[in-house]
């Protein structure tokens, strides 16, 4: 089967998965973008909260949420050729820890890491990733309104991991908005 008959297959299947169970209604929904090592990221999310929290004090916590992306990576210099471009999708899961106010509210700080399926290997301004399995890592920091909505800015991280060579890393400066229900 193809990349991209694989790819589809994968977004098909997690969205039936989510669909099809009403205990799993969404918490949050997000949108970012971001840009780093000439590329650009675009990605839409939906957010489960786990419901567990850690660390918990008088005033604030550790909690968590799922998190499932789809994601358009543009790259501007694809095979380091100027003026080249390449684009391809991306499929990402990624379990995330936010430490913030017992009222989710307010300030907090989170990190994440999952795995990311790509619809094609990334090639571009002289850095490749030799696999279409990539593992995401983030930090952030934001803030949450009242109203549920949350902005925040991330520095996210992609390479596989050591599994194959060459493993350059890519690197985005990430901007986020979201909604939590």
């Amino acid at each position: 089967m193809s990349n991209t008959k694989s790819f589809k297959a994968l977004v098909i299947g997690c969205l039936l998965c989510v669909a099809s169970s009403a205990s799993m209604a969404v918490d949050s929904m997000s949108a970012e973008v971001g840009t780093g090592n000439k590329s650009q990221i675009y990605r839409l999310g939906m957010q489960w909260n786990m419901d567990q929290q850690w660390m918990r004090s008088d005033k604030s916590e550790i909690w968590g949420y799922w998190d499932l992306t789809a994601a358009v990576w543009r790259a501007n210099q694809f095979e380091n050729r100027v003026g080249a471009t390449q684009t391809f999708l991306d499929i990402g899961f990624t379990p995330t820890l936010r430490w913030q106010g017992l009222n989710h509210q307010g300030v907090y700080a989170e990190a994440g890491l999952g795995p990311h399926i790509n619809s094609d290997v990334y090639d571009n301004f002289g850095r490749r990733l030799s696999t279409n399995l990539q593992f995401g890592t983030h930090l952030g920091l934001g803030y949450t309104l009242a109203s549920g909505l949350d902005l925040s800015l991330r520095v996210t991280h992609f390479s596989n991991g050591g599994i194959k060579q060459p493993n350059n890393g890519v690197n985005f400066a990430v901007a986020r908005i979201g909604y939590k229900f």
